[in-house]
């Protein structure tokens, strides 16, 4: 594919540009007087329906610095290689999806807990890209030769290929887990890309070559 056509570098940048943005509404913010203009613009959260743009802002958008490099990093590492595997289009779509549904299931559940327990218990308003990373991860993990040749050999069901997923999306929940951090978007993540590699969502028909091969992560 090369990094001319990379969804992977495309998103990078997209951080970036994103990024830029935030930086210039925190001025007009402190300039204009316009109070929680950053957050409008960027951060998803409840109730979904008044800032609609936001499920995909938000997957764009970071933190901080840190957040920012993190995500970046860990986007680095899988995407370049799962990006050979199929097409520019199916990346964009599957990263904005995924990152877009990890991000609702952080706010609705998040939001579900803090009111069974009175208080904010977990975060319900959220901005980043780990969840549609880590989707990246879940993909990867679930849609390789490995993996299907050992599901295969044990001759799992369906019930107990979902609850090893389950076990997966909570441990790598937990590895990725610290003070601040979406975990119910992390594992939201995590287990559609599971399920998406078991599905071989982002490989391409067998009459479309991508990067001059047949496409097949498997």
């Amino acid at each position: 594919m090369g990094f001319r056509g990379s969804p992977t570098l495309d998103t990078l940048v997209a951080f970036a540009v994103v990024f830029a943005v935030q930086q210039l509404t925190v001025v007009f913010e402190l300039a204009l007087g316009l109070g929680q203009l950053w957050q409008t613009l960027f951060v998803l959260g409840s109730p979904v329906t008044v800032r609609p743009w936001t499920l995909f802002t938000s997957v764009y958008a970071h933190a901080g610095v840190g957040h920012l490099l993190s995500n970046a990093v860990a986007l680095v590492l899988v995407g370049f290689v799962l990006e050979r595997y199929t097409t520019r289009a199916r990346f964009h779509a599957f990263f904005v999806a995924t990152g877009a549904l990890a991000g609702l299931s952080q706010v609705w559940l998040g939001g579900f807990l803090n009111g069974l327990t009175g208080g904010p218990a977990v975060g319900s308003a959220v901005l980043g890209a780990s969840g549609a990373v880590l989707a990246l991860y879940g993909y990867v993990l679930g849609g390789n030769r490995l993996t299907t040749a050992v599901a295969d050999r044990l001759d799992a069901g369906a019930s107990v290929e979902w609850a090893l997923a389950l076990l997966v999306a909570a441990v790598l929940t937990w590895m990725t887990a610290s003070p601040g951090v979406a975990i119910i978007a992390h594992f939201t993540g995590v287990l559609l890309g599971l399920a998406a590699g078991r599905l071989d969502l982002l490989a391409t028909p067998p009459s479309t070559k991508a990067d001059g091969r047949n496409a097949t992560y498997k």
